[in-house]
């Protein structure tokens, strides 16, 4: 008897601690989630900013493969390179952002506005689409207005911030940008549900742009201070083409970003097009990708929080080996025939985690390798990185899903290898920063 109710108070014991541990572990969440830090008030401005933007954003990033290839008529192939030409501008933009943004005639804050005026411009042209030429040119013009933005508005966080706020300050923008996207893309489903107006859409980004540039120039007031450098531009981009580090972290930034591609322009597409039962319904891909965005946005500070304990290198192999899983439910998604909405949510999900655990911690190891002196010029290079993937990612995903359905199945299961020369180079990137920091 003694031992029966020793048992019994054991197991009573054990669910007592279980529910103990399950309770800290919600607070845990919620103090995470709720328990912003302590920041510059410029920061929690330009995140504002960023918001409204990625509000208009959201309205066209994921529809717009759809609406130019079932609606205007043109290939995947052909809308696949009409955005990935958006890239090219891109490289023009981001190597202007980086002189500028380090200039003290123009600085961060000019920058921006430039900017977001071309942004807006871009989506006039995006709304009068009837042809490939007239999509190219509104790429074009979109991607130079964000090549103009990304080096700017990295470079404007760097400056607001010490080195232990980085990764949580980063992670704070990269909310506000999800949380837009979020709000965007909602409001997308709904507006294309009702009316299906797709060229709606280009018009409410553009607004979401102009908006943006009034906050900018309204409430932001320039974070640039004059550093005096005895380097000139020119020798400024020489001395960062020629840091080793930044090189090798430039080619797995470049994996990153085509991943990042392929979740906006390959993967909406797919669902819609390769999924078993005619694939999924426009609300239906609206409600993915809006829980896509809302996870990410939930999830957005507390893993930023916990990936401080980590070091960059091993954050970002953490991220690239969540892409891999991701991909591989992507894969089951199309090829298997059964459940295709839960692998569907379940390949989401694990992207919205690999999304969040990239973005602050390869904006942080830039800042970290970068000299003060040229650090709008190593944060361009970095966001030329997204320029290339973007250049790479959409053709690549539109060719591949002009081939034959098992071709673009297996095409999910190639992202998926790919990870392995991810991981090589990271690993060689940490024996570079060893001996850096012993030297």
């Amino acid at each position: 008897m003694s031992r029966c109710f020793s048992l019994t108070q054991r197991r009573k014991g054990a669910k007592k601690d279980t529910f103990y541990y399950f309770l800290w572990l919600d607070v845990f969440m919620f103090k995470n989630l709720f328990d912003f830090p302590q920041l510059n008030s410029k920061i929690w401005l330009l995140a504002f900013g960023r918001l409204l933007s990625q509000v208009g954003t959201g309205f066209t990033l994921f529809y717009a493969p759809i609406f130019f290839v079932n609606e205007v008529g043109l290939s995947a192939t052909s809308v696949g390179i009409a955005l990935g030409s958006a890239s090219i501008s891109g490289v023009l933009g981001r190597f202007l952002a980086g002189s500028l943004a380090d200039s003290p005639v123009w600085g961060r804050k000019k920058t921006l506005l430039i900017s977001a005026a071309v942004s807006a411009l871009a989506d006039v042209f995006l709304a009068l689409t009837f042809d490939f030429p007239t999509l190219v040119f509104g790429n074009l013009l979109m991607g130079f207005g964000i090549g103009l933005y990304w080096p700017a508005t990295e470079a404007m966080v760097a400056d607001l911030t010490t080195d232990s706020q980085r990764n949580e300050a980063f992670a704070i923008c990269r909310l506000s940008d999800s949380l837009g996207l979020g709000i965007g893309v909602v409001l997308g489903g709904i507006l294309i549900a009702t009316s299906t107006n797709y060229r709606l859409l280009f018009a409410i980004d553009g607004i979401s742009f102009i908006a943006f540039f009034a906050v900018i120039y309204f409430f932001i007031v320039e974070t640039f201070t004059s550093v005096i450098s005895p380097h000139t531009s020119a020798q400024g981009w020489l001395i960062a083409f020629q840091d080793k580090r930044l090189m090798v972290y430039v080619l797995a930034n470049i994996l990153f970003t085509t991943y990042i591609a392929q979740i906006q322009s390959t993967l909406p597409l797919y669902f819609k097009n390769f999924v078993s039962n005619n694939g999924f319904s426009p609300t239906i891909i609206s409600a993915l990708f809006t829980y896509h965005i809302i996870l990410a946005t939930l999830l957005q500070l507390p893993i930023a929080r916990w990936l401080n304990s980590f070091s960059r290198i091993n954050a970002l192999k953490f991220s690239l080996l969540s892409w891999g899983i991701g991909f591989i439910f992507v894969f089951m998604t199309g090829f298997l025939q059964f459940y295709p909405l839960v692998w569907a949510i379940i390949a989401l999900g694990i992207l919205a985690i690999a999304t969040i655990s990239y973005t602050p911690s390869a904006s942080s190891l830039v800042v970290e390798i970068a000299p003060v002196s040229l650090r709008g010029i190593y944060i361009a290079i970095n966001s030329q990185c997204w320029a290339i993937g973007y250049l790479i990612g959409p053709p690549l995903g539109g060719w591949a899903l002009d081939q034959s359905g098992e071709f673009a199945h297996n095409f999910w299961l190639f992202c998926t290898l790919s990870i392995g020369i991810g991981i090589f180079i990271l690993s060689y990137l940490q024996r570079l920063l060893n001996i850096s920091t012993n030297n």
